[in-house]
């Protein structure tokens, strides 16, 4: 009673049929009508003094509550910790109650309810949350909103130029991170390529795959740390591999911890289950978590076969795996398939998404990885923006990255390519007479091979155009 702190936090969220005993809710029940009416916290005479004026109070209630208040005392304990049971046992006793609740309304004892509000009486008891927040105040909270705007935000950085450009230094925490593309085209690789880099950088790193065995992604994770092709790594003899583990660890603080799961069998349920037991075994936290990828979860709020739509199946998944990252206080990155149009084409976009325009709508970042023959013959792969709450999405919308599929490795390439290919979706426009020259004007000896490459590469597209453009002129003449 004397914590006026710890009363503010909790008396907003507390009800009388919390407390069992009929003392306790009566003491409660003074105390809150008290603070009700004056603003203040009563004091144990002004609470005896009520009691007093109660008429509903047979003899051994009144000196049951009387004692309960004279024992009332005030010691000092930690404030996070008391007002985190108080909400756990709100929770409990909640929870608690509808059980009882369900009971007697399953066994016809309350003739005021049906089995049809059962769904309500969990959903009510399971969403008890002490949320702390009344809102943000414009004028008195500017200072707050102040130090907000010129607080560095913590973020996980990329390895990859283009990337932190756009997203402006990383990945933030609380955020979805979609990579989509087609099949084979380098989904998996971008994610074992990042999650290697993030384990580089000191980070605890959780990978959960739905798709590969964990050995496979572990396989992709050491080709790219050892920087040596799989088969090379297959060939690698037992104490060069320790060697090359040992090196690993050395450079790191982090840990990576690999998870797998049967396709389509767990969802956000399932990996927070998880995320506890590795904490509670390994010690382990992660920040941030893969997850290959979203649509081959599952869905906590449908069952398996449950006759749904994709767009409600997989736009569930998204926000359930997005509500996930919230409350993990960690950026979580996925993937999804185009669907069938996007799966042939050589540029696409939000709209060819695969089964549902739900996951885009949900997503705070999404990109493409599209590949073509042109770029596949330059080890290249084209990156294209597809939506980004972190940035200007038409700032680099389109950007080129290299490729080293073998050792599952992205890096950047000369500034040059990222001029030089417009639009690498077999729409490639024909070159400039100068265009080996360049806009600085490059001197003959200053040729590269890769310039003359694709130099070579836009003028067979460039000839294949003019060839189409003669057949069909001769045929309509």
């Amino acid at each position: 009673m004397t914590n006026e702190e710890y009363t503010r936090k909790v008396l907003p969220f507390l009800k009388i049929k919390y407390f069992e005993g009929k003392e306790h809710q009566i003491v409660f029940d003074e105390i809150e009508k008290f603070v009700d009416k004056y603003s203040e916290l009563p004091t144990k005479e002004a609470i005896v003094i009520q009691i007093d004026k109660r008429n509903d109070l047979n003899e051994e209630l009144y000196k049951t509550t009387q004692t309960l208040v004279n024992g009332l005392s005030h010691e000092e304990t930690d404030q996070k910790w008391l007002v985190d049971t108080t909400e756990q046992y709100c929770k409990d006793r909640a929870l608690h109650l509808a059980v009882l609740d369900g009971i007697n309304i399953i066994g016809g004892n309350d003739k005021d309810r049906t089995t049809n509000a059962l769904p309500d009486i969990l959903s009510d008891a399971l969403s008890v949350s002490f949320d702390m927040s009344i809102g943000h105040d414009y004028i008195d909270n500017a200072t707050d909103r102040f130090s907000f705007y010129h607080t560095k935000e913590q973020k996980i950085p990329f390895d990859l130029k283009y990337f932190n450009d756009i997203t402006n230094g990383g990945l933030p925490n609380k955020t979805l991170n979609i990579v989509m593309s087609g099949t084979g085209v380098g989904k998996t690789l971008f994610m074992c390529h990042h999650a290697a880099n993030v384990l580089l950088n000191g980070y605890d790193v959780l990978y959960i795959t739905l798709e590969m065995a964990e050995e496979r992604i572990a396989e992709r994770i050491d080709a790219n740390l050892m920087d040596m092709t799989i088969d090379e790594l297959h060939d690698l003899p037992k104490t060069l591999f320790e060697s090359s583990v040992d090196r690993i660890r050395k450079k790191t603080q982090g840990k990576l911890i690999i998870k797998e799961y049967p396709t389509a069998s767990a969802h956000a349920g399932h990996f927070r289950g998880l995320i506890k037991e590795l904490k509670i075994k390994r010690q382990f936290t992660p920040k941030i978590i893969f997850i290959d990828y979203l649509n081959i979860c599952a869905s906590s709020r449908f069952r398996s076969g449950t006759n749904v739509g994709s767009y409600f199946y997989i736009k569930a998944i998204a926000e359930e795996l997005r509500g996930f990252a919230v409350e993990q206080n960690v950026p979580i990155v996925s993937a999804t398939q185009v669907n069938r149009s996007g799966f042939t084409a050589s540029d696409f976009g939000l709209e060819d998404t695969s089964e549902s325009f739900g996951l885009p709508s949900t997503a705070d970042f999404m990109f493409a990885l599209i590949q073509t023959e042109e770029l596949e013959e330059l080890n290249q792969i084209l990156v294209k923006q597809l939506k980004n709450r972190y940035n200007d999405p038409t700032k680099n919308k389109k950007f080129i990255l290299g490729i080293d599929r073998p050792k599952m490795k992205l890096y950047d390439v000369e500034q040059q390519a990222q001029h030089q290919v417009k639009d690498a979706c077999q729409t490639l426009s024909p070159p400039k007479t100068d265009w080996f020259l360049n806009d600085t004007v490059h001197q003959p000896n200053q040729v590269t091979n890769q310039d003359l490459l694709q130099y070579q590469i836009l003028s067979k597209h460039l000839a294949e155009e003019i060839h189409k453009f003669l057949a069909i002129h001769l045929l309509t003449t």
